[in-house]
């Protein structure tokens, strides 16, 4: 670590939170006048529902309500690779009857058996993205569980996959440890699931990074945090960082800090993953940084880049800023200053 770079100790100041949040929320388009209609079909359910002792018949009928779904669900889900000639009844049968998975649905229909506000969140969700995607179809919303294979998806510009069991809370006792750590574990809640949901999507619109440098990723990831925060406007930051709100005010205080460290170790223009994977990826830290700093505060770098491009632009559309490939040329466009 350059040793001209100084972190500062958190300090919250209320007030000063207070204000960002209220000025946050007089810029939030109404979109109250935009219709939806969220239906989350519960794929566990009709799944599980199936008459074992009849699969086949019941399979076709599965299958053909949900199509699409259950391409991904039985090629990329529960696939068996050590048995890849397995047939999808096969599959089902195996998958349905395991006491360990049967016990897993079971939690999940008494943790989900309420979704009205989950319905009422993404139907809020489906305004905001209507409103600054309008040419694009909603996502239709289906529910899974994946005996924790696979959290959340986006398949075809159509469907919104959201695996149940990947949010069961942070202290369910077979989340395991070795797989998931604890600041992943964090964000295993109903709290975080419509924020990892949205990320799926704003994923999906973003499409895959230009170029291999830590600014092509900053840029990239910060493109994807802008799009959650105009399609989450009154979700706190914390949970679209998937950070603890000590976090969020670590990387807000040392903002100049984590900058001049990028420039000054020449990491800014790096391509070597040694240099930049915990950076850019889910990690407990930022190498180069005290032990306060959370991984991943590249992309939180990139969320400002794309916030000062998006200030001195404002009449750029969503889908416009999407297509913004070069990343040198927009962190230039964009002026960006860190806070001192």
């Amino acid at each position: 670590m350059s040793d001209k770079v100084y972190f500062l100790l958190l300090i919250i100041v209320p007030l000063f939170i207070y204000s960002c949040s209220k000025d946050k929320v007089k810029n939030i388009p109404d979109v109250s006048h935009i219709n939806t209609d969220v239906n989350i079909q519960r794929f566990e359910q009709d799944l599980f529902s199936l008459d074992t002792n009849n699969i086949e018949l019941g399979l076709a009928a599965l299958i053909e309500k949900y199509p699409d779904f259950s391409t991904v669900f039985y090629q990329n889900i529960i696939k068996d690779i050590q048995a890849p000639d397995k047939t999808t009844v096969e599959l089902t049968n195996e998958f349905i009857r395991g006491p360990a998975i049967q016990f897993l649905y079971d939690t999940c229909q008494v943790m989900f058996a309420d979704m009205s506000k989950l319905k009422k969140d993404f139907g809020q969700l489906s305004q905001f993205y209507q409103y600054y995607f309008p040419d694009r179809p909603p996502f239709k919303i289906v529910t899974y569980i994946s005996e924790y294979a696979l959290g959340v998806f986006t398949y075809d510009d159509a469907i919104l996959g959201v695996g149940l069991d990947f949010y069961l809370g942070e202290n369910y006792p077979y989340y395991d440890a070795m797989i998931f750590p604890k600041y992943i574990k964090r964000t295993m809640n109903r709290e975080h699931l419509l924020a990892k949901s949205v990320e799926a999507i704003a994923n999906n619109l973003v499409g895959s990074v230009e170029g291999n440098r830590l600014l092509d990723f900053m840029v990239h990831n910060g493109k994807i945090l802008y799009i959650m925060d105009q399609l989450l406007p009154y979700e706190e930051d914390r949970i679209k960082l998937g950070y603890t709100q000590e976090q969020v005010g670590w990387c807000e205080q040392n903002e100049l800090q984590i900058w001049t460290l990028f420039i000054g170790d020449n990491l800014l223009y790096s391509s070597r993953k040694r240099d930049i994977q915990k950076l850019i990826n889910h990690s407990p830290n930022s190498p180069g940084m005290p032990p306060a700093a959370p991984g991943r505060t590249a992309n939180w770098i990139g969320w400002q880049i794309i916030k000062s491009y998006m200030n001195r632009y404002p009449e750029t559309t969503m889908e416009e800023l999407i297509n913004m490939k070069d990343a040198q040329k927009l962190l230039e466009e964009s002026k960006y200053k860190p806070r001192r």
